[in-house]
Formats: C-alpha cells, structure tokens, sequence
C-alpha cells in the first residue's frame, strides 16, 4: 500500500530532479528563487519571509552555496507555498506563459494615444500622459507589473470602493442603504441629480462617495477618520505604506463648487446621518481621493477584493466576504462613469475608474488587475485602461458569462497546458459525435491531432462512424488519418460501423481502407525496384 508520506517523497523528489537536471544532488538558491519568481512569488512576499530569513539560507545565498537535497525537503515542509508554485498548482499553473501573453496586450495598447489628461486642477494636468502601468496579482499572491509600475498616483475615485467597504463593515448593509441607493444613475458622475428617494443613486458617483465618508466613523474626530482609511489601504496593499498628495487634495478644495453644490442638495432633502458637518465631510472625501499609490501596491488590493476580503499576500482578512459581493456588485453596475452599462456588456468583469487615470479590474476568485494611464476619454476612463480590459477578454476566458457560451476559442489560463490540451481532445470527440465539422476544423486549426483517443482508446473517427457522421468520415478519410486504430475493446472504426449497421459509412471506410493498402503496396514495390 503507497502511503501518503511515500507520494510526498515522491513528489519531493521530482521538483529536486527539475531543478537538478545536471544531477549534482544540490540546487543553486539564485536558480531556486528564480523559479519561485517564474511562478509570481516575489522575493518581498512576506510569506516568504520567514525561508528568506533563515540564518542558513541568507549564508547559502551570501557565499553561493547550494541547497542540499535535506535541505529542499525541509523547505517544502515548513512552506507549503513553495510546494505548490513548483508543482504549478497555483490559480495560474503556467503563470510565465500568462505574463508573456499580458505583455503582447500592454505592447500592443501602449500604441494608443488617444484621450486627453485631466486638466481640471493643475496637479493632474502636469502627469506625463506617456506613462502606462499594468499590475497583476492572483488570489494565490502571484505578481507581474510591467511599465511604470512603481510609479505613485492618487487614488481618486478608485477609493470609492474601499469607502463603501468601510461603510458597510461599520454600520451594515441595511443602515448604509437608507444614505445612498444602490442603482446606476445614467447621468453624469457628478451630476447635480438624486434618486426618487432624494438619496445618492448609488457610492461609485460623487454624490455617494461623499455620503458613504460621511458615514465612516463619523463619531471620531477628522485625523482619526482619515488615519483609519489609510491604516485600511495599508492593509489592502499588503502592509505598504501610503503616500498623500496635499497639493492635489488643496487644489480638489479650491475647486469644489459642484460637490459643495452636491452636499447642499443632499442636506437639503435629509439625506445625510444627523448631525453631519458638511465641510469636515467633503475635506475627507478630498483627502480620500488625494491618497496615493503604485498600480504595484493597488493590484494587491484588487486582489483582495477578488479574493472575497482576504488579502492574499499577508492572509489577513480586511473585508466579510458578504462586504465584498455587495461592492464587487456595484462596481459591476457603476464602477464606469457614464461607461458603465456598455463595460459591463463587453467586459463583464468589475471595475472602478479615476481621473489620474487609475482602473482597477476584479476578476473573481482568481486575480486583481491595476491599469495605469493618464490619457482620459469623454467620460473620464482612462483610454488605455478600457483598450486593455477589452483585448484581456477577447485572448482570455475572464468574461463572467464565457463559461455559458462555451467559447473555446478564448485561453483559460487556470488550467495547465497539458489540461487544455486534454479539454480540446474531448472537445474534438464530442464534435466528431455530433457532426460539428466546423468545430472540428477549428480545433484542427489549433493543432488538435485528428488521431488522438480518449482513455478507451477511441478516436474521433470510432465516435463519427458509430453516429453515421458521413461528412465527418469523408473529412477524416480526406485527412488522411489512421483508419483502423483500436480500442480497448480491439474494435475499429469499421467494426464500430458495421455493429451500428450504418452502411454507407461502412463502405466508405472498406474503399478508403483498399486504397490505402493499395497506395501502401504500391510504395513498397517502388522501394524494393529502387
């Protein structure tokens, strides 16, 4: 009987052989850590913290020596995470693969120069509108970025999410939602227009950004308040500390008519918790929006949010999941400006946008995605950051309903290569079954070989003969595929024909069968005269 710690062995074994192919019984830590980092898991994760600090392998490192193959095993059992980003058994097993083809579509967007900055303070109007940023990270904590990355931005409206977080974490769904709808409100985000109730329609615009502040630890004083937000940020970033811009957060006073004219409206018909100063609100809310940070650091807390709260870096849970789905829902339905109704159509995915240019993108249970770029459209998205959403779920599966369309022709990068391929030889057999030759010509295009089987050992000609599929016979005979492979059970394709009595394909394959024997002795008669 094999035992479970015989598999562990085993599997133990393996990874050591991939990364000791010269078989020297000892593994060089640059080349250990370099196929952590192939699998996402960066050096400054802290959950490789604790390996990165034994005193043996800083000295291992520091003087160039090698792991020994004890030493590995220890490795893998005081770190699970190293276990799984070696044997690929992370949410994106092929993660290197996935990054190449991320950086085909920010190459191919950054050519983009459409849009303008936002020029209504003079801080936002001085960005270099070149700059661009892509940041990645999953809910196993994998990380890719590619451009400016590490560049700071102020959040902007890409706060509105968190503020409305915080809101519901304090004080719930209920009492959150008699302050502020929860419907897109089909007008401008800072429209000076309320719902039938004469609430905010919903917290992605100003009206209930500036209503979901109000509602945050409003018993607290001003510095309190905002150190919560921050300490809250710091969180969702994985413990990296954020920067604020106070000449960006003096210029949003300065020019604050429209959301003081807002705030008026909404204290005039009732619509904020008693006893609220409207100006210490809206100073907040500006502050909110001057906090800054990195698509690096900002893609970690998107990542959280697709994680349902939980930070995947530092496993500390921010959010109730319940918080999460009550956000992620209205990003969905709001997050787009006057965009909204048409990303969510094309997209599918969750998403909130800022004037710095700032997108950040949800993809449930799997990944939180930073876009970077300050050249805005009409509406006030960032151009390159609604190109890239829209390449992302043309190349891959990420769209909430492809799973229902059956669109096969998009990557699903959750699954490893040799499971994809698996996926289309299935595919193939099952439209070889039901006569699907255009599938079955497409899944040819991508490479599927016409002569592969299923565990049985049947192909998809054994399946197209038993279903009397002739046209689909007459491909595969055209193909010139194997005409007689057997089964498990030692049938062939013709047998198969013969058993369903489906006469015309029987013939066909008896005339392809003595053709091709024919063809075949004809062959060897040549090479014997030769």
């Amino acid at each position: 009987m094999i035992t479970t710690t015989q598999i562990d062995s085993n599997a133990a074994d393996s990874l050591f052989r991939m990364l000791d192919p010269e078989g020297k019984n000892s593994i060089d830590p640059g080349k250990f850590l370099n196929q952590l980092s192939g699998a996402g898991i960066l050096q400054d994760d802290p959950r490789l913290r604790e390996l990165l600090d034994l005193p043996q392998f800083r000295q291992q490192i520091k003087k160039g020596n090698q792991i020994a193959k004890t030493e590995f095993n220890e490795i893998l059992q005081q770190n699970a995470l190293v276990k799984k980003s070696l044997s690929k058994n992370l949410v994106i097993p092929d993660f290197e693969v996935f990054c190449q083809q991320i950086q085909d579509i920010f190459l191919d967007t950054q050519r983009n120069k459409g849009g303008e900055v936002a020029d209504y303070i003079p801080q936002l109007a001085r960005v270099d509108p070149e700059q661009f940023a892509i940041s990645i990270c999953t809910v196993d904590g994998q990380r890719y970025s590619i451009g400016d990355s590490n560049t700071n931005f102020c959040l902007q409206s890409s706060c509105k999410p968190i503020n409305y977080c915080m809101a519901l974490e304090e004080l719930g769904e209920e009492k959150v939602h008699t302050h502020v709808g929860r419907e897109p409100s089909g007008q401008s985000f800072n429209e000076l227009a309320l719902n039938l109730k004469g609430l905010p329609h919903n917290p992605m615009i100003n009206a209930g950004a500036m209503m979901s502040c109000s509602l945050i630890d409003n018993k607290n004083n001003s510095a309190d308040r905002f150190d919560k937000v921050n300490k809250t940020w710091q969180a969702l970033c994985g413990g990296k500390k954020m920067s604020f811009n106070n000449s960006v957060y003096l210029s949003e006073r300065q020019t604050a008519d429209r959301n003081f004219a807002l705030a008026y409206f909404m204290r005039e018909k009732n619509a904020f918790p008693e006893n609220t100063n409207l100006t210490e609100t809206l100073e907040f809310y500006f502050q909110c929006c001057s906090i800054e940070s990195s698509s690096y650091d900002l893609s970690v807390a998107a990542a959280t949010l697709a994680n349902a709260g939980t930070n995947p870096l530092t496993g500390k849970a921010i959010f109730k999941s319940s918080t999460v789905q009550n956000c992620l829902s209205l990003m969905l339905s709001c997050g787009m400006y006057d965009f909204s109704g048409e990303f969510a159509f094309k997209i599918g995915l969750p998403a909130k946008s800022g004037v710095s240019g700032a997108l950040m993108l949800v993809i449930p249970n799997l990944m939180g995605i930073s876009i970077w770029s300050p050249r805005l459209d009409e509406v006030g998205n960032s151009v390159r950051g609604v190109e890239f959403c829209e390449r992302l779920v043309e190349r891959f599966s990420f769209h909430q309903y492809d799973s229902l369309t059956g669109n096969s022709t998009k990557v699903n990068p959750r699954k490893k290569e040799n499971e994809l391929m698996a996926s289309k030889v299935m595919e193939l057999i099952r439209s070889s079954s039901h006569g699907d030759l255009d599938e079955i010509l497409r899944l040819e295009a991508e490479g599927v070989n016409p002569n592969i089987s299923d565990y049985d050992g049947r192909t998809p000609l054994h399946l197209a003969a038993c279903e009397d599929q002739i046209e689909v016979v007459k491909h595969f005979i055209q193909k010139e595929v194997q005409l007689s492979p057997k089964d498990r059970w030692g049938n062939t394709p013709l047998e198969d024909a013969k058993k369903f009595k489906n006469k015309d394909i029987v013939s066909l394959l008896e005339d392809a069968i003595k053709s091709q024997n024919k063809d075949h002795n004809k062959s060897k008669v040549l090479a014997t005269k030769k």
